[in-house]
């Protein structure tokens, strides 16, 4: 269980932070670049929620909760010495990747196949996701330049690929189930 009784500490007042691990590392690490990004994530996923209501929200909201629990897995580093912390760290799992799989497939077998790409608007909602979608995508090249310096747990990495996925369907859903979605056009504005 979490308690925090204070907000602020001074800890990281020389630039630093601690991990999960009790490690100290540079707040600009390619580690701490990944779960904060995640956390802009779930700040999108939080003003997308304000539009969303019955089976969207509630979507959302576990969404949000797996949030917490990706950046509680980026922010604990070495899967490989799991069993050496007085404390089980929190990681995902494939059941989670699974369950954003089955989401998308089922809303998407409501939409018509696209045609073009679209682009982000349509209702308030279908915007907001769109910006969820292009949050979790930085996300997720951030996870993977982590990947590349030092192990990460595949799981986490599938999640954030899936997740960008999830939300662009959601968009499309919000979007009068793609009828609203704004169609991109080929160079519309080229010639005056």
């Amino acid at each position: 269980m979490v308690v925090l009784s204070k907000i602020y500490t001074r800890t990281g007042d020389a630039g630093d932070t601690a991990l999960g691990n009790g490690a100290r590392v540079p707040k600009n690490s390619a580690r701490v670049n990944a779960y904060g990004t995640v956390d802009e994530v779930n700040a999108t996923v939080g003003l997308a929620r304000l539009e969303a209501s019955g089976w969207m929200d509630e979507a959302l909201a576990r969404v949000s909760n797996d949030l917490f629990d990706l950046g509680a897995d980026f922010a604990t580093p070495d899967m490989h010495k799991d069993s050496e912390l007085p404390y089980t760290p929190l990681r995902m799992i494939a059941a989670q990747v699974e369950r954003l799989e089955r989401e998308i497939d089922l809303q998407n077998a409501r939409l018509q196949p696209l045609r073009s790409f679209i682009l982000p608007g349509g209702s308030r909602l279908a915007a907001q996701l769109h910006l969820c979608r292009t949050v979790c995508r930085r996300a997720e090249r951030l996870a993977v330049e982590l990947a590349a310096e030092e192990p990460v747990n595949p799981e986490a990495v599938k999640y954030l690929n899936r997740l960008s996925d999830w939300f662009f369907v959601m968009g499309r859903i919000a979007n009068d189930d793609g009828k609203a979605d704004v169609l991109w056009v080929p160079g519309l504005t080229r010639e005056g």
